[in-house]
């Protein structure tokens, strides 16, 4: 892999400024200048991301084979769902999932259960899950906070170190029938409570100020993270938020946490999600369209305070350098990103530490309609947390998969090879993978 020196860097941007003086930039086209452009951006952008070239060998893009695979996933209807319990909806998607995958229960011999934010006591737990699925696997396990891309990498460890061969990964809620809070303390949270910022909303409104006051980023700029994706919600019936929304209609809405309203937050669900993931060497025996786990990321920021910037969580680009050396892939590569979105700030923020904008220029960049049907990166095209439901970044992970299969209907996006999932925990931690319909080159 070559890395640019500083005469190659210089050339490229006089390349980038010749053709953006050639006219004003421009959204949904498939080529011409502003695509020149945005390639030419990620060429720049992300070279910090890549490992040097020692680490990756040139021929290495896409060449190694991925170990796991998606071969099934389920989900259920989203809303309220009271005559069910956060375990029973759940079983529905599991029993979705299995049958995606065309295999039975007694073929899994591996479960990832994930407890759900406030859930009911010894909700969510392999115990309760096995006992209600009736099955007996050789491995099972519970995460506390089991947001899909760490719930994914976990079974993902367990299929490469020979413990398992398939697992089943399940998540399911009641929140929204049980009314749960999402404020709470815990960590350095019970330190930030007494200041008021007893929900991520407050903490999310300071990141965003400070985006604010570095780099000029505005309130309409942000809007537009939510506004593209109710664009895409439009066309997805399992989303709760299907009613268009304009700038002008989400810029008219009072402040939840200045600068944030209402579609910056998400909303509380019930609903369930299912993931079925095998050995990437047994998919030809299984029904279902197998989607490649390429590359699998973490970092944290879990000295929170004693890290120079709590808020702006720079120590994401981590996830995004790895992901990039590890495949040899960089972000012009991924047609479309699936960001973890309990807020809109946290868009903004992943677009530039995975390298599809600079620093300070994610509010352009969605401004500019990258990120809507039609642009140049699609993303959480099922509309996200912020319009289809609140899953713990579940249903991004469905979605992802869907897309890739090219099995979404009227919002099948025209080219949908390679995705990027992106998983965090607030302030604490993250994790990045990279799914491909192919396995290697």
């Amino acid at each position: 892999m070559h890395v640019l020196g500083c005469s190659e860097l210089h050339s490229l941007q006089g390349r980038l400024r010749r053709i953006i003086d050639d006219g004003p930039l421009r959204v949904k086209t498939s080529g011409g200048p502003t695509r020149q452009v945005l390639e030419l951006r990620y060429e720049i952008r992300s070279e910090h991301l890549v490992s040097p070239p020692e680490q990756v060998a040139p021929s290495c893009r896409m060449t190694s084979l991925a170990k796991t695979a998606i071969v099934g996933v389920g989900t259920t209807e989203q809303g309220e769902i009271p005559q069910l319990t956060g375990d029973e909806i759940a079983v529905q998607a599991a029993v979705a999932a299995l049958n995606d995958a065309g295999i039975d229960k007694s073929q899994v011999d591996g479960i990832v259960t994930c407890k759900p934010p406030g859930g009911a006591p010894r909700t969510g737990t392999d115990e309760s899950m096995c006992q209600l699925l009736g099955i007996n696997p050789d491995f099972s396990s519970t995460l506390e906070y089991g947001g899909c891309g760490f719930s994914l990498h976990f079974a993902a460890s367990i299929i490469e170190a020979g413990i398992a061969n398939t697992i089943l990964l399940t998540f399911g809620t009641d929140g929204r029938s049980r009314r749960i809070s999402m404020a709470g303390g815990g960590g350095a949270a019970d330190f930030a409570a007494p200041y008021g910022f007893v929900h991520i909303a407050g903490l999310a409104s300071m990141a965003m100020r400070s985006h604010m006051a570095k780099y000029g980023t505005t309130e309409e700029q942000l809007g537009w993270v939510s506004v593209a994706q109710r664009e895409w919600a439009v066309n997805n019936p399992r989303a709760i938020f299907r009613d268009p929304m304009t700038i002008e209609d989400y810029l008219a809405l009072p402040y939840q946490v200045a600068p944030l309203r209402r579609p910056d937050l998400t909303m509380i669900s019930d609903g369930g999600v299912a993931i079925v993931l095998t050995r990437a060497d047994r998919v030809q025996d299984l029904k279902g369209t197998p989607i490649y786990v390429l590359a699998m990321a973490q970092a944290s920021g879990m000295a929170q305070d004693q890290n120079p910037d709590r808020l702006e969580r720079p120590w994401l680009a981590k996830i995004a350098q790895k992901l990039y050396g590890t495949t040899g892939l960089r972000p012009r590569d991924i047609n479309a990103a699936y960001l973890q979105d309990a807020t809109s700030v946290w868009v903004l923020q992943q677009l530039e530490f995975y390298g599809f904008c600079g620093l300070g220029e994610g509010g352009a960049f969605v401004a500019e309609g990258h990120t809507r049907p039609g642009g140049y990166l699609p993303t959480n095209t099922g509309g996200g947390q912020l319009s289809e439901s609140y899953m713990w970044n579940w249903l991004n992970l469905y979605e992802a998969v869907q897309q890739l299969r090219k099995a979404c209907g009227p919002r099948q996006l025209p080219k949908a090879d390679v995705a990027l999932h992106a998983q965090t925990h607030d302030f604490w931690k993250g994790a990045g993978t990279i799914l491909s319909a192919h396995n290697g080159s």
